[in-house]
């Protein structure tokens, strides 16, 4: 029987990781339609308020309709399924760092009360668009291509769109948070004139 290898364990692992916040958020979508909206009302980014501060951390699991839901779901998949291929504890960095800077960026600078995924896609799509460079690999770099020329009309959503009813500050915070994410697991160099081993 031929043995499983870490490439391949880590893309099961991460197919569950991924597709299970996935059904997380499909799950509290229904939830909250059976609550009448209660929880988009009470656990949403309220910028700027203290009741509002939770929404940081549960925002990005609340959605306003089924296409707001599919429209996160499709890039969350994607995306982060090719940050599990790195790892767990990295693909957990990526993912948290984009969800809290999406979040404090939302609630420091937002407009109105803000739910979606959409601040961790940005992140997870900066975070794959910038971790080649920081590690000077020329694979991450072709990845990086081969995605901006997939979803690199997504960097539009970082602008203002006045009137549009979307946060552009959740999207610009998260691919902040996501480009940091990329510096701090950049990988270490070996010092020069270090002792090579035989």
């Amino acid at each position: 029987m031929p043995s499983v290898t870490p490439l391949a364990r880590r893309a099961q692992a991460g197919l569950v990781a991924v597709g299970g916040l996935v059904a997380a958020m499909w799950a509290v979508f229904v939830l909250n339609l059976l609550l009448g909206d209660l929880l988009v009302r009470t656990l949403g980014i309220a910028p700027r308020r203290l009741d509002g501060l939770d929404g940081v951390l549960f925002a990005p699991l609340l959605h306003g309709g089924v296409e707001h839901l599919a429209g996160n779901s499709l890039p969350l998949l994607v995306l982060g399924f090719l940050a599990f291929l790195e790892g767990a504890r990295r693909f957990a960095v990526a993912v948290g760092t984009s969800w809290l800077a999406s979040g404090l960026g939302t609630w420091l600078f937002g407009g109105g009360l803000t739910i979606g995924a959409s601040g961790v896609v940005f992140g997870l799509f900066a975070y794959l668009i910038t971790r080649g460079f920081y590690n000077r690999d020329w694979k991450q770099i072709l990845l990086a291509a081969v995605l901006f020329a997939v979803y690199g009309s997504l960097l539009w959503g970082i602008l203002p769109r006045l009137g549009s009813g979307i946060s552009w500050q959740a999207h610009l915070f998260g691919a902040l948070g996501g480009v940091l994410a990329a510096h701090l697991l950049k990988r270490k160099r070996p010092a020069p004139g270090g002792t090579d081993r035989v």
